[in-house]
Order: C-alpha cells, then structure tokens, then sequence
C-alpha cells in the first residue's frame, strides 16, 4: 500500500501514498482498476510548505512517514488545493501536531473543510494572482472552480517551474515509478482519458477557459504535479494539449453500440445493425458495450470517444433494463455535446423502450439520426434485414 518518498526536484518530495487495492472511487460510482495515488508535496526553500495530504483511512501512516522525512515543527504552511477527503483527509492528525501553522486555500474550500472536519483552523484564503514566499521560490495561486470542485486551486512554483494542478491531468493509476515517462502510455493515457470522461467531461468548457488563462500566463512548465497519478516531467505540455482537444467536444471516428438484452434478441439486432453499419463504412470502429457485463465507467469513456451511439434495450414492464436506465441516467450527467444516437430494441407485446431511450437521448443533448427500431420476440430474416438496413441507414447519416 505504501511508497517511499522520493525526489521529485531538487526543493520538491513527494510524500503521498501508493494504494495499489483501490477497486472503486467516489463510494462505488467510479471503478479504479488501477489502483490509484493520493499526491501530496513537500516543498522545502527557506519556508517549507506542504501541499495536499492523502485520503483519511491513511492519515495516521500519513503522519507517520512524513516525521521521518522533516520535523513536523519545520513546516512553515500548509497548501489545500482541493477539499475532497481524498486530498484532505490527512489534516485531522497533521494538525493535531501543528495546529497553528496557516493553511492555503480558497474561500470555498475553507467553508468546505470547516463543514468536514468542524475545525477551525488558521485559514488564509487566496484567490487567482496571490503569491506565497518560501525564499528563493514562490508559489502562485490560480483559482480553478470546477475542476472539478468550485474549490480547486492549482499552485504554481516558480524557481523550480512546476505546476501542482490538483484533479486536473490526473488519473487513477498506481506504478512503481510516479513519472509519465517511466510508464506504458498506453495505460497512462487509456487511465487519463476515463479519468477525464467521466470527471471532468460535464466541465469541459470551464476547462477550456482555464487552459486558456494559465497558458495566457506564459509560465515556463518544467513539470506537472497532479492529486493522482504520475508526474508530467518529460513534455508536461503534451497533457495540456490533449486536456484541450477533449474539452472542445471530444470524439474520434467511433461509434458504440450500448444495449442490454433479456433473451438475447436485443443482442442480435445489435449484431446485424453492426453489421449494416461496417457495410456502408468498414473503417469505422465500432464498440459493442453490453451494459450488464460492462463496467460502466469504461462504457462512459467509450461514448466519451464516439461520434454517434446506438442504444438498445428489451422492453420490461414498459420501460427499459435496469442496466440501461442506469448508464442512461449517467450519459445525461456528462452533458455530452455534438454527438448523434439512435434507439432500437426488441420486445414481447409492447415495445416501448426504444422510444423511451431516443426521449432520453434527445434530452440529453443527442442529435437523433433516424427513429427507433422495434423488433418483435426474435428477428427472423425480414427482422434481421431491417436492422441491417438501419444500420446502414445510421451509418450514412454520420
């Protein structure tokens, strides 16, 4: 479960803990395969400053491995980037060993860690262009609300040029090493994009802005220090501009195909309009995500990478399975923008759960590219040539 701390510059050790046993983030909303890492920085120049601390079942480890690498009495400040437990959950027993010592924050994050901990520690709440002297060195405050909490606050060290940007560029990923260049990219980048499609995606023109203001600051960027995850040292900027390209309405020549199936005819029909869609284009990716046996932040990344999906679900007591209600309920959580759908499905005797799915997906902000298709019991020939032809149909309309 835990790492040692290392150097991550010549001013800078992260303190922060490995937990290689993560399966889910957030309760159970957000699976972690990969484990995870809860970042936290020392920062030590003339003044010392802590930067985050870890989740709270590791707090007291937290505390104790920190007395090994500095005195506690020697931090001059403490920086909270984000109010989260996950970040905060160390200040409980931090503070019991230094309780007078300031903590860096905003002021939403202050009210926030007031309502947690029902403490009232020594806040200094900062906002956008407020600096903090360590010496040699200071720390830059930008204000990030949204990113994914009105809270967040990224922190900027100047002598050493690296950005400490709190959920941004992060992912839930635990390695021996903590650097992007140590590690398989194509791991890193499949674990950084679930990260941001399903976190950041609601936010995505808020991270548009804030990409924009902090490149409108011309900082020089040696690395990025994120709350999870490995450290952005070789070519941090690669982050930033692939953070930019999926906050401008991400998508790639992709189209997922999400349903669920009671006896399998569903499944079928999603079979065959695959089919009638490789048909008219045969380069196009097409994913079949099976919502009942699929992890379902890994279907959110999914539509997350698509251009068009397809939903398709049995109809059980005039609506849809549970299954596909859920992850229907989460696609219009990440307000997905310039992406187009359809519905089909089969049924037994009423057959409503193709137009409930393309109701819920014209709310949700889909461009609906041809109605519904309804097959009754199990396709036949004439059945699996309608849904070869609308996937034909769907394909030629993208």
């Amino acid at each position: 479960m835990w790492k040692m701390h290392f150097s991550v510059s010549d001013h800078v050790t992260w303190v922060g803990k490995t937990d290689w046993e993560l399966q889910t983030f957030h309760g159970e909303e957000l699976s972690t395969f990969k484990g995870s890492t809860y970042n936290a920085y020392l920062i030590q120049d003339e003044k010392t400053a802590l930067v985050d601390t870890v989740w709270t079942p590791f707090a007291r480890q937290f505390v104790e491995d920190l007395k090994e690498t500095i005195d506690l009495d020697e931090i001059d400040y403490v920086v909270a980037l984000h109010a989260e437990p996950d970040h905060s959950g160390g200040l409980i027993e931090l503070m019991r060993e230094i309780p007078d010592v300031p903590i860096y924050c905003t002021s939403m994050a202050a009210r926030f860690l007031r309502a947690q901990y029902h403490q009232d520690w020594n806040f200094v709440e900062v906002k956008t262009g407020d600096t903090l002297s360590l010496g040699k060195q200071e720390l830059v405050f930008v204000e990030a609300k949204m990113l994914h909490w009105p809270d967040n606050l990224l922190a900027y060290l100047t002598g050493d040029q690296i950005l400490f940007s709190s959920d941004a560029f992060g992912q839930h990923y635990s390695s021996e090493v903590l650097f992007n260049d140590l590690v398989d990219q194509g791991e890193l980048y499949r674990e950084a994009l679930k990260y941001y499609a399903n976190i950041l995606t609601p936010f995505s023109k808020m991270v548009a802005r804030k990409i924009d203001e902090v490149l409108e600051m011309e900082l020089p960027l040696k690395m990025i220090c994120p709350s999870h995850g490995v450290i952005w040292r070789e070519d941090p900027a690669q982050i930033i501009e692939t953070y930019a390209r999926w906050a401008d309405d991400y998508q790639e020549d992709q189209v997922a195909i999400v349903y669920d199936t009671m006896w399998d005819s569903t499944g079928r029909m999603a079979a065959m309009i695959s089919d009638g869609i490789r048909a008219v284009d045969p380069t196009l990716t097409i994913k079949h995500l099976h919502t009942a046996k699929r992890d379902k932040n890994d279907i959110i990344a999914e539509v997350f990478r698509s251009k068009a999906i397809l939903v398709g679900s049995s109809t059980v007591n005039r609506g849809v399975l549970s299954s596909i209600s859920a992850i229907l309920s989460l696609i219009e959580e990440m307000g997905f923008k310039k992406k187009k759908a359809s519905a089909f499905g089969s049924y037994g005797w009423s057959g409503e759960a193709p137009g409930l799915i393309r109701e819920t997906l014209e709310d949700a902000g889909f461009e609906i590219l041809i109605p519904e298709l309804r097959e009754a019991w199990t396709p036949d020939a004439e059945g699996r040539d309608r849904c070869r032809t609308f996937g034909r149909d769907f394909a030629r309309q993208l």
